[in-house]
């Protein structure tokens, strides 16, 4: 790994227990100037993952919790008449941040979950006609409960494919739910003794080298064929975009630096394939039915792909 990534990497475990991979894919993430969709049971620690990586990047964290009534400018702003000033002025809402963490995304409508959709894409927010640029650092962590279906809106398919990773948040085991436990009962998780190792221009220079990581010719048809597997697939009714085919070089990329190299392998590929891949895929109904686990499907297509050498 990065020598300057080895403190930041080490403390973000220190202080997140049981999710050591998640906290790889979300550094990942970060790095390959994506955002993340990620899904989990109540009080498995999404936010405090959210928010400890903002700290310790430097960044300003904000949340929003999403709910039915949530409208649209509560999330980018909107302009108000001054009447002392005899002019508009303009309120910029949450958005404009470092870190934004959309809680329980799912839970508002679609024309407000649309509101997040410029600003991820684009880096910037309209605000009655008018154009504002959001921050360089602008990294959007989406959560959804699985469990609760009831006054839910799901995320369209357009949408979840703006997201670079689908992360899967399950319980920690019987031993790291315990260490977290001691910790919390101790009093040795406490946000204020978290501090930032990075600044704002530390992560721009990184990402210009994440970008500098070579992807081989073999490599790019390796993933490029993974991606167009999965139009092949019985099991699947919809595959995934060429957009995801990007995600995959550039997620695989970031893998390969945080390993400390400068070139991509096959294995940095599978590294990064199914939280990459497994919510631009839309199962059949027949497969839906039968219980089809979409991960097994993902890493039955990348095994049937010849691995270059």
């Amino acid at each position: 790994m990065r020598q300057s990534l080895v403190p930041l990497l080490a403390h973000y475990q220190e202080k997140i227990i049981g999710q050591q991979d998640n906290l790889k894919y979300l550094l990942t993430a970060l790095l390959a100037d994506g955002h993340v969709l990620i899904e989990g049971v109540p009080g498995t620690g999404k936010t405090q993952m959210v928010k400890t990586l903002a700290t310790l990047v430097g960044g300003q964290f904000n949340r929003i919790q999403f709910t039915p009534d949530l409208l649209p400018s509560d999330i980018t702003g909107s302009k108000i008449y001054n009447m002392k000033e005899s002019q508009f002025q303009t309120l910029k809402g949450p958005i404009f941040t470092n870190v934004l963490l959309a809680d329980e995304i799912n839970r508002t409508p679609a024309k407000t979950q649309a509101a997040l959709l410029e600003a991820m894409e684009e880096k910037q927010v309209t605000i009655q006609g008018e154009t504002y640029r959001l921050p360089a650092l602008f990294f959007v962590a989406a959560t959804q409960n699985p469990i609760e279906y009831e006054g839910t809106y799901p995320l369209p398919e357009a949408q979840q494919d703006r997201f670079i990773f689908k992360l899967n948040i399950d319980f920690p085991s019987l031993a790291d739910e315990t260490e977290v436990l001691r910790h919390v009962l101790s009093e040795q998780v406490n946000s204020k003794d978290q501090v930032a190792l990075f600044t704002e221009e530390d992560l721009a220079e990184l990402k210009r080298q994440v970008k500098a990581v070579t992807v081989h010719q073999e490599i790019m048809e390796y993933m490029v064929t993974i991606v167009r597997k999965t139009r092949e697939h019985d099991a699947i009714q919809y595959g995934a975009s060429t957009r995801a085919a990007i995600a995959l070089a550039k997620t695989a990329q970031a893998w390969a630096y945080l390993d400390d190299r400068d070139y991509v392998t096959p294995d940095d590929v599978k590294h990064v394939v199914r939280p990459c891949l497994r919510h631009r895929i839309q199962l059949s109904p027949y497969a839906e039915l039968e219980g089809t686990d979409l991960d097994e499907i993902i890493a039955t297509l990348v095994g049937s792909v010849t691995v270059p050498r």
